[in-house]
């Protein structure tokens, strides 16, 4: 079963904890500070995998953790880092975020990468805070907390051809004679449910084929297959839209789709199209075929006609694709026309805000959060280190004039505080 959809949840790894040590040396002030830092948690990374073409991964295992960083030890010795985690991709792949949906990379390219949750920084050893002043200091950073989330994956396949046309036109048969792809094949609407791929050779060159899934009318709007293969064909270079020549009116069929590729996406009117009348081995497609001829050529479009079944006229098609191909934009142009590639805004970390809730004060801002889950609570050092933290970004002043009281509750990420006069 193709799998063009996923939704994921990734957690990268823990910093290890930074570590308070002395060591035992003669006439040195607590033997000297020696702790060594936390090593930093492995990251979880999205890289593209040309040799993948779907995210049936992503549905056979949902969570994904990279590896926690190791706590640094004695004699100034620093933990190990945790093992970043590399998920592959096919081209074409869209990472949101699931509970906003905000884009947050477009992978399209072979190399391309996105850092989707970085690792937690490891935290410093007391050895770190040591100065001509604090010669023997008391102070040292827990691990970061690893981020985490939950994410859907999309994929747009990325192809040189796209077939298209309705249910039943012809395209998976065709996909079948001129390349080693074995869709299913008969003759009832929907055979194809999936998008199938094929490599087509012609002459020297190597030609990706896309056969999408048959278009309705009111696809655009999500009928039938709708959206969930639209989209594939954003990502292809020329479309060769079969019509079928057995139909009762093919000329309404071609007119129909073109309707619904514009409404879908108005750039698909511009993409180069082969309009191709199938199924030439039956008396009706003869027919038709000088007047669907006449008319398709009448408003600008290439024509040509085929039977799959007897493989008349394939290799002319397939010369004639080869040609529109050579004109067409290259791949890189087309992908060039939709998002960058990653664009997760960035964030200003010393931005804060204070919210008055049931109990207390609720403080949010990306850098007082991560410092506040790395502070060290249980020792005096570490809490006037993050008391002279929130003076200088000027949260202490910003809750003061929230109206924050002594004996209030205030919530800083994970950790629950209480206001005093004499601060934490």
């Amino acid at each position: 079963m193709f799998h063009d959809e996923a939704k994921i949840y990734v957690k990268s790894g823990d910093g290890g904890d930074g570590m308070i040590s002395f060591r035992r040396e003669k006439y040195v002030s607590m033997g000297g500070p020696d702790g060594g830092d936390g090593g930093d948690g492995g990251s979880i990374i999205f890289v593209v995998n040309p040799k993948i073409n779907s995210l049936f991964t992503f549905h056979r295992q949902v969570h994904f953790r990279a590896d926690n960083g190791k706590h640094g030890g004695r004699k100034k010795q620093t933990g190990a880092t945790g093992e970043t985690l590399r998920l592959e991709v096919p081209a074409g792949t869209i990472i949101r975020e699931a509970e906003s949906g905000d884009l947050l990379a477009d992978l399209v390219r072979v190399g391309d990468e996105f850092v989707a949750v970085r690792g937690g920084r490891g935290g410093h050893g007391n050895t770190r805070f040591a100065d001509s002043t604090h010669r023997a200091p008391q102070v040292a950073d827990r691990g970061e907390p690893g981020q985490e989330m939950w994410l859907n994956l999309e994929l747009k396949l990325i192809a040189d051809v796209g077939l298209v046309g309705l249910p039943n036109a012809g395209k998976s048969t065709l996909l079948s004679a001129i390349s080693s792809a074995r869709p299913k094949v008969a003759a009832y609407p929907f055979t194809t449910l999936a998008p199938n791929l094929g490599v087509v050779e012609i002459g020297e060159e190597r030609v990706v084929f896309a056969d999408i899934p048959g278009l309705i009318e009111g696809a655009s709007q999500g009928i039938g297959l709708g959206h969930g293969f639209l989209r594939h064909i954003e990502r292809t270079r020329v479309l060769v839209h079969l019509v079928d020549g057995s139909a009762a009116e093919p000329l309404e069929d071609w007119a129909k789709i073109n309707q619904e590729l514009a409404l879908y996406d108005v750039k698909l009117e511009d993409k180069p199209q082969l309009v191709v009348l199938t199924k030439m081995d039956l008396n009706d497609a003869e027919a038709w075929e000088p007047l669907v001829a006449e008319e398709v050529k009448k408003r600008g479009y290439d024509f040509h006609s085929i039977s799959s079944v007897t493989q008349t006229g394939l290799r002319e098609m397939l010369f004639k694709v080869q040609k529109m191909l050579a004109e067409a934009l290259p791949i890189e142009e087309v992908l060039d026309e939709d998002e960058d590639i990653v664009i997760r805004p960035e964030v200003d970390e010393d931005l804060f805000t204070i919210e008055e809730v049931d109990d207390g004060w609720r403080v949010r801002g990306v850098r007082i959060e991560r410092i506040a889950s790395m502070t060290y609570w249980e020792f005096d050092a570490t809490v006037l280190r993050f008391q002279r933290i929130l003076d200088g970004m000027g949260i202490t002043a910003a809750l003061e004039k929230a109206g924050a009281e002594a004996g209030d509750t205030v919530y800083i990420g994970d950790e629950v505080l209480e206001w005093q006069d004499e601060r934490y």
